[in-house]
């Protein structure tokens, strides 16, 4: 005998709706239900536009109909359920369905059909269509979650494509500004500067963290939390209905620390949004940050404890709740109680704050609302000094010879604008080809800086030769950022020591990355 006990507990409470003008034969088929302890809550109806309301309303998890029945049918019951959904299972219960007629049901789209007469099979009928159902959504979610991964692998290509493009479009903005801030004797060139060198800075940091969030990879960059929550704002715009109040506060402007922006800026919006759903009625939505200092005490078991500084991003409610059952089902893959919801934002957003080797934190109490902490872990900022003013003076050449060596005509001219202005004699080639020409005819520079990403003769197969023209001083290499730091074709086959120098590139950057290379290769020569 199988134990009924195990059975009940294994099907939950189900929704029946029962499409039947019999009171007597609707009461046995009921009755075969509770006999074989199955949990259930019942509708009964017999005529159209009843079922039409009550599938709404109701939102059934079987249907279990009669076929004929006066004004209505249970094959017009069946049509209209599948217009309606195509996952909620239907069985016949039927003193009159032949066996042509019930082949004809089950391609028309009911799940199973039983005889009124032999209702013995009913109950086990209804826990395979209900356990087939539910093995049937879960596929649906697999299968729409691997749409929505091969979706994101999709854009991680395009996004990989453009992005390099993109950079070099970039790019010139950054040099181009910094060359404007010399004309200090006329404020507005100097104002349009660094208007133009942040605009291209932002702009790239657009581009990588964009590349970073489709691949799936965390970049480490220093976030301010200002600047988080000022785009978070943007964000909601449009989003945040009249009955809602948003209010944003943020302790210290100038709180820092590392973590992906873009990441981090997902996770937010994720909560403001389900804060928003939270409240049909209207409320107030609050986003805070601050620092806090945490210590072992705080941590749960299955947390690595690490004691110190955090910054604290919350995100409050004044909405519906949630339940202990909610609480306690919130992060599993594809649980929701939003119609239409995947069961994956809330999972995503504790990966962004595990993989950011911070913490998370839900408290929630019903009818007052819901107050999501994250805390990230905080870090030491790093101090950027981006204005020329502040360069130091010492970075000024001494007329050595650079032999320039980039494809893109508008990078190769700022470029060598940039180092000539700080007293370089500089030469630009656009191939390694018309390089190893001017070496030829003019002899070796003291140093030579090659874009890696050339593709009319290769930065490889350029290092090799310059090798064999017997160049024996430093070279410094442009990189793309993500670009291996120890790829092997971007090595000198005589072992030379070669410096990377990551793109976009800045004034700064450049100046310090020539004048350390031509230092080395100093040092170098007197040994």
């Amino acid at each position: 005998m199988p134990d009924k006990s195990n059975q009940q507990r294994a099907l939950p409470r189900i929704r029946v709706l029962q499409v039947e003008d019999s009171p007597l034969d609707a009461e046995l088929v009921l009755t075969e239900l509770q006999a074989d302890g199955i949990d259930y809550e019942v509708r009964l109806v017999d005529d159209e536009p009843a079922f039409v309301e009550t599938l709404k309303a109701f939102k059934p998890h079987i249907v279990l109909s009669d076929l004929s029945m006066p004004g209505f049918s249970g094959q017009r019951a069946l049509e209209l359920l599948r217009d309606h959904s195509t996952d909620i299972p239907f069985i016949y219960v039927s003193a009159t369905l032949g066996e042509e007629a019930a082949i004809a049901a089950l391609r028309e789209g009911a799940t199973d059909y039983i005889l009124k007469q032999n209702p013995a099979r009913l109950a086990s009928a209804v826990r395979r269509a209900m356990r087939e159902a539910d093995e049937q959504r879960a596929r649906a979610r697999a299968e729409a979650e691997l749409i929505r991964i091969q979706r994101f692998e999709s854009l991680a290509m395009l996004a990989g494509g453009l992005s390099h493009d993109l950079r070099n479009l970039l790019q010139p903005l950054l040099l181009a500004g910094d060359s404007l801030q010399d004309y200090q004797d006329d404020p507005r060139l100097a104002r349009l500067g660094v208007l133009v060198r942040d605009c291209g800075r932002r702009g790239l940091e657009m581009v990588q963290s964009m590349l970073s969030f489709a691949r799936g990879a965390r970049r480490a960059e220093q976030v301010k939390v200002q600047a988080l929550v000022d785009a978070l704002s943007l964000l909601l715009q449009g989003s945040v209905p009249r009955t809602v109040t948003l209010d944003i506060e943020v302790s210290d402007p100038q709180l820092t620390f590392e973590g992906n922006h873009t990441e981090l800026q997902q996770c937010l919006l994720n909560l403001c949004l389900n804060a928003i759903q939270a409240m049909p009625a209207g409320g107030v939505l609050r986003v805070t940050t601050g620092s806090v200092k945490l210590d072992q005490g705080f941590f749960l078991e299955h947390e690595d404890a690490l004691p110190g500084e955090y910054v604290r991003l919350t995100v409050t409610d004044t909405g519906v709740g949630m339940t202990e059952e909610v609480r306690k089902r919130l992060f599993e893959p594809f649980f929701t109680t939003k119609e239409g919801g995947t069961g994956l934002g809330l999972l995503s957003c504790r990966r962004i704050v595990y993989s950011h080797g911070g913490v998370m934190r839900l408290d929630s109490i019903i009818n007052e609302g819901c107050c999501f902490d994250l805390y990230i872990p905080l870090a030491r900022p790093i101090t950027e000094i981006s204005d020329l003013a502040e360069v130091d003076t010492n970075l000024h050449g001494n007329a050595e010879h650079v032999l320039l060596v980039v494809e893109e005509a508008g990078q190769l001219t700022l470029l060598s604008d940039t180092l000539d202005a700080w007293g370089y004699e500089v030469h630009g080639s656009q191939s390694g080809t018309a390089a190893l020409q001017w070496i030829e005819a003019c002899g070796l520079p003291d140093l030579v800086v090659m874009d890696a990403d050339m593709s009319l003769f290769t930065s490889e197969r350029t290092l090799a030769a310059l090798s064999q023209y017997g160049y024996r001083s430093g070279v410094l290499v442009l990189c793309r950022a993500d670009a291996p730091p120890d790829s092997p074709k971007l090595r000198m086959p005589d072992g030379n020591r070669l410096r990377r120098l990551n793109k976009p590139v800045s004034t700064r950057a450049l100046l310090h990355a020539v004048r350390d290379v031509l230092r080395d290769g100093r040092e170098k020569s007197r040994h």
